[in-house]
């Protein structure tokens, strides 16, 4: 097999905090990013929507060279990844996504086995971080909140605003109100990670903030350890591919913010 970048995809541009943490810890190889902006948002969309167009994307990956591919994007993973993995996949190719990494992680950070989710309402509707979390540690008891309007204060640039201080001691007093002994939240969604310093402000001590995108680099470091056969498929020249199905001149503007560093981004159609 001839090896290709690893793709990276997310409807937007939340799987940029993910895909920064990857390369940041494994430099060495080729990536592509994809996100479909000209669909976002999938969080509110059906599974069936999510599905068929995650998986479009996938493919457009798979047709670039990549034969690993990260969906860095939670509601693809909880809508539509298993189903792709069970029915799509080419002789290969393997896609991965961002829930397991962090639900499998969860049990080293809480004492009181009481973790909280923040996710999206579509997210939060397909229970898969519930349904994960008990998988791997029974034990544990989950509680989620969705937060419709955290995605909005990012994408608008609102972070600093005094709606997204509103907004957001107002959901972590909600889910924290679940129960009184919550020591763990993760953020299940890649856009709250810039919401962090306000989301800190309003979280009481003692209680551990999770973002994802040090977790899910961390996983892929050690499944490409485990997996040899993906890791040789993977080329590794040190670049950097963006690709936006949208206006590649708004994404380069708004994809700063999220990355960290200043990107050159093609229009894709899928």
């Amino acid at each position: 097999m001839t090896s290709g970048p690893i793709g990276i995809f997310d409807s937007g541009y939340g799987g940029l905090t993910v895909f920064k943490e990857i390369q940041k810890l494994l430099p060495q190889y080729d990536y592509i990013y994809l996100g479909d902006n000209a669909r976002v948002p999938y969080g509110t969309r059906s599974f069936e929507t999510v599905y068929e167009f995650t998986k479009e994307c996938v493919f457009k990956l798979f047709e670039q060279g990549c034969n690993l591919v990260i969906l860095a994007c939670n509601t693809a993973s909880a809508k539509a990844l298993r189903s792709i993995q069970q029915r799509d996949l080419p002789p290969g190719k393997k896609v991965l996504g961002v829930i397991r990494p962090t639900t499998e992680a969860v049990d080293k950070y809480t004492k009181s086995n009481k973790v909280g989710i923040l996710a999206t309402q579509g997210t939060v509707l397909s229970d898969s971080y519930k349904i994960e979390i008990n998988k791997f540690h029974p034990e544990i008891e989950v509680f989620q909140y969705a937060c419709p309007f955290w995605v909005p204060l990012v994408e608008n640039n609102e972070i600093q605003s005094e709606g997204a201080h509103y907004f957001i001691q107002k959901d972590i007093e909600s889910i924290l109100s679940l129960s009184e002994n919550i020591d763990t939240l993760v953020l299940a969604c890649t856009h709250y990670p810039l919401l962090l310093p306000i989301i800190e402000q309003y979280v009481p001590e003692g209680v551990t903030i999770l973002s994802q995108g040090k977790l899910v680099a961390k996983s892929l470091e050690n499944y490409l350890e485990r997996h040899p056969e993906v890791e040789d498929a993977c080329s590794k020249g040190r670049h950097m591919t963006f690709y936006t199905t949208d206006s590649a001149e708004d994404f380069e503007q708004k994809a700063t913010i999220f990355f960290g560093k200043t990107i050159t981004a093609e229009h894709i159609k899928v």
